[in-house]
């Protein structure tokens, strides 16, 4: 019997297998049934660019308490391909369990997942239900919440698929039981039964907020959030658009919210470039556009299905001439759900573009968290319902924020995408020029005014001060814990809005904060945010983690390299 010390509190399962032998769904149904349970869980994926064959990986971290980040090894591994075993074994820990399809090598134990799939349920299809079964038995877990989850996931597709799926969970559990493998897992503790990703986090803050127009062309990690709205379209009445490319997406957008109809587009990195031109649209035409960019590594096509922080200049900067813009970046499905509608809002109450800024690891983790709220509650779009006779779409104000009546209104709505007066009318009357330009960029006060401030975690006199942004939110959390845990002084101040800034309060943070130490954690190369910081003059020069070979922080990671 191979066996984890007794006081561990928590396990991380590991599945691996090839493109198309049902990696994902086997993880997903232990997700399910374990969160049913009452543990808490959080999962990462990580996969290959390609349809079939390749390595794909599924983590599944479960604990007694709330999780936050992935771990670098795993306690189970279960290799549906001797490739799975060979590639992975270095990353299985001590005392861990390989179970894999065939009797190998390297200490695995070989189940004969696809056929025993074949004996219970007549297909090899089903060695991942075989494998489902294995997990449970090799934890020391009761095979009916397996069993329950498996009843509703193939309840659809009839009774027979149902008791084929069951047999062959149950088929897998007796192997391995029959083998001794064994693991100390921990104690169901009534956590949320709830699972999210970061992309249905964003797709459901969206529907509920009033999203009537959803228009992107697919492009990974954006195009999960893209379907999950597909998936709500006639619940919330929602419009979704498929475009010809993401020029299409973005001036359809543009278009839409010209009409009074809050939308939203879906992109990554290359199809956020061809957008830059309809996004200074908006920024002339004073449009409220919603834009998530899902960041995967560059440049090019890079690692289209990796995860990375690398746009965080490139969505700063993009568009030509200048206008204001807010751009947020969740660490978590929660804050997903926050800044989306936060976005939202932003964009109408100031009229011009918001970015929330997701990446690969944040989209498709999946954490059990308290239930999200369904409810339809449409934002505020500002719109003035009953202008005077003597309306103009871009009068004078003193925050730059002029009233907003719509088309078919009884005022009279004249725009242009060239420079325009006050009533949107083209002009090159160079006065002009500068008299608009100067209302367009006044909104950016505003925008800082109500700007979220960082948020501090951990000891407020620390020696060791974490700086965070988007999803580096969880690792650096768990890291500032480990390193506490340790007696080492420490502390993380993440970013959820990365611009605008107020400069004078963020120094003032920093400067309350008094670290020895202060470093950036970063997903790219370069320490961007610290670039963006030291541009703002809120930050001097600080140390930098970065990671940037398309795999996300773990915890663990960030603390062994804060405290070296």
């Amino acid at each position: 019997m191979i066996a984890v010390p007794e006081s561990a509190r928590e396990l991380n399962v590991r599945i691996a297998g090839e493109a198309g032998q049902g990696v994902d769904t086997v993880g997903s149904l232990l997700v399910e049934a374990f969160a049913e349970m009452g543990l808490h869980v959080f999962a990462t994926q990580s996969y290959m660019s390609r349809i079939r064959g390749g390595l794909n990986w599924f983590d599944i971290r479960i604990a007694d308490r709330e999780l936050f980040s992935g771990r670098e090894k795993a306690d189970l591994l279960v290799a549906l391909t001797q490739e799975a075993v060979e590639a992975l074994r270095t990353e299985v820990a001590g005392e861990g369990v390989i179970l894999s399809d065939k009797e190998g090598q390297h200490g695995a134990i070989g189940l004969g997942f696809a056929g025993a799939a074949k004996a219970a349920g007549g297909s090899a299809v089903m060695a991942n239900s075989v494998a489902a079964g294995a997990v449970f038995a090799v934890l020391g877990y009761d095979l009916k919440h397996l069993v329950s989850r498996l009843e509703k996931e193939f309840g659809r597709k009839g009774e027979d698929a149902v008791r084929q799926n069951v047999g062959c969970a149950r088929k897998g559990a007796e192997l391995a039981a029959a083998r001794g493998a064994s693991l100390q897992a921990p104690d169901p503790v009534r956590a949320p039964a709830h699972v999210y990703s970061g992309s249905e986090a964003v797709g459901l803050a969206a529907a509920t907020s009033g999203v009537k127009l959803v228009s992107s062309y697919p492009m990974t990690p954006s195009t999960a959030t893209f379907a999950f709205l597909a998936g709500v379209a006639d619940r919330y009445g929602i419009v979704v658009e498929q475009a010809e490319d993401e020029i299409a997406a973005i001036n359809m957008i543009c278009g839409a919210v010209y009409a009074g109809v809050p939308a939203m587009t879906t992109t990554s990195g290359g199809g956020f470039a061809l957008m830059v031109e309809g996004l200074s649209l908006a920024g002339m035409m004073e449009l409220p556009v919603f834009i998530m960019l899902g960041q995967r590594p560059g440049p090019a096509t890079g690692l289209p299905t990796r995860t990375a922080q690398q746009d965080l200049k490139f969505a700063l900067s993009a568009g030509h001439g200048e206008f204001p813009r807010a751009l947020f970046a969740p660490g978590s499905p929660q804050q997903a759900y926050a800044l989306t509608r936060r976005a939202l809002e932003t964009a109408h109450k100031f009229q011009s573009p918001s970015i929330l800024l997701l990446d690969q690891y944040l989209a498709d983790l999946r954490k059990n968290i308290p239930e999200l709220d369904e409810t339809f509650r449409p934002i505020d779009r500002h719109v003035v319902e009953n202008p005077s006779s003597d309306y103009v779409r871009y009068a004078p104000a003193p925050d730059g924020v002029s009233p907003r009546a719509l088309p078919g209104s009884p005022a009279f709505v004249v725009c242009d995408s060239d420079e325009h007066t006050e009533d949107g009318h083209i002009t090159e009357d160079l006065g002009v020029r500068v008299r608009l330009q100067d209302k367009r960029m006044a909104k950016e006060k505003g925008i800082v005014a109500d700007a979220l401030p960082p948020e501090l975690y951990g000891a407020d006199d620390a020696e060791h001060l974490l700086i965070a942004w988007g999803s580096t939110y969880g690792p650096c959390r768990e890291a500032v814990d480990v390193l506490t845990e340790r007696g080492v002084s420490a502390a993380m101040l993440h970013f959820s809005q990365v611009w605008p800034l107020d400069a004078e309060a963020v120094r003032s943070t920093l400067g309350s904060a008094g670290a020895r130490r202060i470093a950036s954690v970063e997903g790219n190369a370069t320490g961007q945010f610290a670039s963006v910081l030291r541009g703002a003059g809120i930050l001097g020069d600080c140390e930098l983690i970065l990671r940037y070979d398309g795999l996300p922080f773990t915890g663990e990671e960030i603390a062994e390299r804060a405290a070296s």
